[in-house]
């Protein structure tokens, strides 16, 4: 099968690219290393070092004897998309290529704005895209649990029966997004749904919860295939974060009385679901929503897990409460269905001392790297301007105005994907590295 996978270049969307390539799928990779840029922007980077994207291909190449093919450039550019969905035809398409932190889109309103067009306008681009050049492509989409909120009621599959003065009907399930970030995950499952009712579009809409782990099978071969850690107060998530600080002996910090709960899994759990998705593709018309987690955890949860496994490598660590940075419920009710992926054929991995000690093992190799003035929380969602935060708003707003004005994430992708269309005469481009994504 053609897979193209959208940020291909990311924590996940690297992984899966190199998991499908090795089951024998045809593999394209579309980045435009907007990550890596906003990295250099802010002061924040992988724990891990990870490797410029066209190095990890060739050790890819080297390692496993199959081959990726890369395009450069940004979803926000429509002539880009076309270009590359006219040459690659892929029969589904992967689409982990937006803006990923909450914080990041807390930190005032060129963040904001900047994460909803990106996010969004890119996300309906892959859509026309589909429709004008490849119709019967599956546009697998990465959504998030994030988009249901906390709400006091069981959360279904995308869905709900709702019964309202003697009439019945199946709905999409009530949204209660926690930041502009989570509005812009929203936005996109409304607009891919809506393509699929008056399109005939067929797509798969992930809600995923957080994702831990550092390994895969493919990344496991080799340094140089690596993919990212983030830990930090704007990429980084819980897990990521308790585990750092336990390598560096610093207090595990809960935000809050620690009763946040959220959906959980293993970074091999989401290549597996993903491939679970393309393999059983929806109808013609339908918009699929699956919840994609296999545990539930409080934060506090975490935190002692943590602490313990940590206690066993001989490390006494306090778990402290500060301040949380966001508006959300302190405690609450969390019960959400996942049993969609399961019927497809997940066999669910789950979190353990075993696997919390080997994280810890591998990430006390780069213990020296911990930037510890990015750990904790960088933004209060209760301000709409954040002094601290990743990359200046002139700069964000530099990238913003870019995006609309159709230029490409950096300008040199536009230029080289200009070349190379008129070199090949017609249909597409494929892109290369200009240099810009440097090992971290």
């Amino acid at each position: 099968m053609r897979v193209l996978v959208i940020g291909g270049d990311g924590y996940l969307g690297w992984p899966q690219a190199m998991g499908l390539s090795r089951k024998g799928h045809r593999v394209g990779v579309v980045d435009n290393f907007l990550h890596r840029q906003l990295d250099k922007m802010g002061g924040t980077e992988s724990l891990i070092p990870i490797y410029p994207l066209e190095e990890r291909m060739a050790a890819w190449k080297q390692v496993s004897g199959e081959s990726i093919e890369q395009f450069c450039g940004d979803v926000n550019d429509f002539a880009f998309v076309c270009a590359v969905v006219q040459r690659f035809k892929p029969e589904a398409i992967m689409h982990y290529g937006e803006q990923p932190s909450a914080p990041f889109s807390m930190i005032d309103r060129d963040h904001g704005v900047f994460t909803q067009v990106n996010n969004i306008v890119g996300t309906l681009n892959l859509l026309y895209a589909i429709k004008e050049h490849q119709p019967r492509c599956h546009l697998v989409k990465l959504g998030t649990m994030g988009e249901y909120g906390t709400p006091n009621i069981d959360i279904e599959e995308g869905f709900i029966e709702i019964s309202h003065n003697g009439r019945k009907d199946v709905m999409p399930y009530p949204k209660q997004p926690g930041s502009f970030y989570h509005l812009s995950k929203v936005h996109d499952s409304h607009n891919i749904m809506f393509a699929c009712k008056v399109w005939g579009s067929r797509s798969t809409d992930l809600n995923q919860g957080v994702v831990y782990g550092v390994e895969t099978e493919e990344t496991a071969l080799d340094e140089r295939l690596a993919t990212r850690f983030d830990y930090d107060g704007i990429w980084g998530t819980v897990l990521n974060r308790f585990c750092v600080q336990a390598v560096i002996e610093h207090p595990l910090t809960v935000y809050g009385k620690g009763g946040q709960t959220r959906g959980f899994l293993d970074i091999r759990d989401t290549m597996r679901c993903v491939e679970l998705a393309i393999l059983n593709p929806p109808e013609p018309g339908e918009y699929r929503v699956l919840n994609q987690f296999t545990e539930q955890f409080t934060v506090r949860q975490l935190a002692e897990l943590v602490r313990d496994a940590a206690g066993k490598k001989g490390l006494r660590l306090e778990i402290t409460h500060e301040e949380d940075p966001r508006v959300e419920e302190q405690t609450h009710y969390y019960n959400a269905k996942h049993t969609r992926l399961v019927d497809l054929g997940l066999q669910p991995r789950y979190l353990s001392d075993v696997l919390l000690e080997s994280i810890l093992d591998r990430l006390f190799r780069y213990r020296s790297r911990v930037r510890k003035e990015t750990i904790l929380a960088l933004v209060d969602w209760r301000k709409a301007r954040n002094p601290a935060g990743c990359a200046a708003s002139d700069r964000v707003g530099a990238l913003h105005a870019r995006t609309w004005t159709g230029a490409s994430i950096p300008d040199a992708v536009k230029r080289a994907a200009a070349l190379a269309l008129r070199a090949a005469g017609a249909n597409a481009l494929r892109g290369a590295n200009d240099g810009r994504a440097q090992p971290r």
